[in-house]
């Protein structure tokens, strides 16, 4: 689960990248303001949970029991494919439905920040 966490949070972070300078230079002049708002949002918070994934996937190499920091490791991954994933359709096709499934995945993003705040914890405490 650590190189899991690992790799997932580098892939991302990469495609963050990718993703933040396609919107910033290919899509600038295709996309409506608020479809690319919707865009860099999706951008910004799949980054923001990249990082995220990388430190619970680096924490897991000292903690490989943690069933905290694998739950934390899911949740992101989740979150990221609801919660950008759903931003990133809509941007493209104005299916505005699909926003009903974007706050799923800020629910993912707060458990899985949840989880790696009780791993914390836990984790000092031995």
């Amino acid at each position: 689960m650590a190189q899991l966490g690992f790799f997932l949070g580098s892939l991302g972070g990469l495609l963050s990248v990718a993703f933040g300078a396609f919107g910033a230079h290919a899509l600038r002049d295709r996309l409506d303001a608020y479809s690319l708002g919707v865009f860099e949002t999706a951008v910004q918070y799949q980054f923001y949970h990249s990082l995220a994934l990388l430190i619970a996937g680096l924490l897991l190499v000292q903690f490989p029991a943690s069933i905290l920091l694998k739950s934390s490791v899911v949740l992101f991954v989740l979150g990221i494919l609801l919660f950008s994933g759903s931003l990133y359709v809509l941007s493209f096709t104005g299916i505005r439905w699909l926003g009903a499934i974007t706050p799923l995945g800020g629910l993912a993003f707060i458990a899985g920040w949840s989880c790696l705040a009780a791993a914390g914890w836990q984790l000092l405490g031995q």
